[in-house]
């Protein structure tokens, strides 16, 4: 008899099969980074939302009894978490950033990203002042690589006046990012559009354009932990030093702003090697939570 068997059995209550995982998890080779850093916020994390409970309602469930179909499903999902390494917003189907929950499957890459901590609505522009002194004056902005779509949709609710494009290669992409565009009713701000880069943005202008692209170079991607290779690999690589889509934003962008445009783009630990690239231009770096290294800010006027 397995673990996951005898668990399935014996274990009746969300207390029991708090500590089982965490038990479960702490004797596993498992990697942590896809929204929790330990054991314990894990098991939380995958016991909580599957048995569909908010997870600040945890003490008044914890010594709930739990029915045999949701036991055999729990089971199942640890038992996935350790064999297969697969992150546990994939087998929730969820994933949150900045507080709001999104729609995430193996189609898209599991959201986290420096740029969602500047669209926060409920600090106004933020650190984006003093290049955005008035959002409601911002009519239209785009998101480039935009995976699930979660930052276009964080665009929509710092600049409630723009009209706003999320933009991917992938149609797996496109058709999550319409999920989550659907669950948040922004069907009539936020269009997902299927274009390699800006291949299929002729014409357009925008007063904003995000990006967190791929960025990771090749000697790293050839050491990613189990649980980032079961992501789409193609969001996460790009090139030898991880900025061939850098380069393309940063070669293209330009056309795609309006005339006081700004672009802001992500590249992870990227910023020496980017500097390197582009000697004659001058990045603003924004701050976030962990530092400046990992966030640029260019006007258009810098990048022509």
């Amino acid at each position: 008899m397995t673990a996951y068997t005898q668990a399935t059995n014996e274990l009746q209550t969300i207390r029991d099969w708090i500590r089982f995982a965490v038990s479960q998890f702490e004797a596993s080779d498992i990697f942590y980074g896809h929204g929790t850093d330990n054991a314990y916020d894990e098991a939380v994390w995958l016991i909580m939302s599957t048995l569909h409970l908010p997870m600040d309602t945890l003490d008044n469930f914890l010594d709930a009894r739990i029915t045999i179909a949701e036991r055999i499903k729990l089971a199942s999902f640890i038992e996935q978490r350790i064999t297969r390494h697969t992150p546990t917003a994939y087998l929730v189907k969820e994933a949150w950033l900045q507080g709001l929950k999104f729609y995430v499957d193996e189609r898209v890459l599991i959201p986290r990203s420096f740029i969602a901590e500047l669209l926060n609505s409920d600090s106004s522009t933020g650190d984006l002042s003093p290049w955005i002194e008035f959002p409601e004056m911002i009519e239209s902005a785009a998101d480039i690589c935009t995976g699930s779509g979660c930052l276009g949709i964080l665009l929509a609710s710092v600049f409630p006046n723009a009209a706003i494009d999320v933009i991917d290669i992938s149609q797996d992409a496109i058709d999550v990012a319409n999920i989550n565009i659907s669950n948040y009713g922004l069907q009539e701000q936020v269009t997902a559009i299927r274009s390699d880069m800006f291949d299929a943005l002729k014409g357009k202008k925008y007063d904003v354009i995000i990006s967190n692209p791929p960025y990771v170079d090749a000697p790293s991607m050839a050491t990613l932990p189990q649980e980032y290779q079961n992501e789409p690999q193609l969001a996460l690589g790009s090139g030898v030093a991880g900025l061939d889509h850098t380069h393309t934003i940063l070669r293209e962008a330009a056309n795609y702003l309006n005339d006081d445009g700004i672009l802001i783009v992500e590249i992870g630990h990227n910023r020496e090697a980017l500097e390197a690239a582009y000697p004659n231009i001058i990045f603003n770096w924004l701050e976030t939570s962990s530092g400046n290294e990992f966030v640029f800010l260019l006007t258009k006027s810098q990048l022509t």
